[in-house]
């Protein structure tokens, strides 16, 4: 039995996979410092590409927390509802909705979504079934536009 709750493990991931990409960061930025100081116009290349890369996994990194933290909130919100899907079907011993009885409930929340487009809840409960039914790619798209349709009537409702 793990001693540290799911949320903890996931928080304590996302913190050694950030040290590991700082450590990362710098170590390619000592080479790429090195590389852009030499003579040979291949080594600068080679080192102005090798500080770019890090930017870009650090850019990724942040956008991931971000929809974790967003996704997070949403989730939270979701369930003071009462509106989390999949109460009532079967689970593994693991907590996981089972595939079979996620194949069969999915339609219900795939036209609950179509039929109220507008509404962030539908659209992050058909990610939650997209992911319980092992589709990641449009379980992710589900849970970004609910995310969007979140942000979108937030800043409608300030302004």
């Amino acid at each position: 039995m793990w001693l540290v709750q799911p949320m903890n493990r996931t928080l304590l991931g996302v913190g050694v996979m950030l040290v590991l990409l700082l450590l990362y960061i710098f170590s390619a930025g000592q080479r790429a410092i090195v590389l852009i100081s030499s003579e040979s116009p291949v080594a600068v290349t080679m080192g102005w590409a090798l500080a770019v890369l890090p930017l870009i996994a650090l850019w990724a990194l942040f956008r991931e927390l971000a929809f974790g933290r967003r996704s997070s909130r949403l989730y939270a919100r979701l369930a003071g509802e009462g509106g989390l899907p999949g109460a009532d079907l079967p689970v593994t011993p693991s907590g996981h909705i089972e595939r079979a009885a996620a194949d069969a409930a999915f339609p219900e929340y795939r036209a609950e979504a179509e039929a109220q487009p507008e509404r962030w809840q539908s659209w992050f409960r058909l990610g939650l079934m997209y992911d319980a039914c092992g589709d990641r790619r449009r379980a992710r798209h589900s849970i970004r536009q609910a995310i969007a349709l979140d942000r979108a009537s937030i800043t409608h409702t300030a302004g």
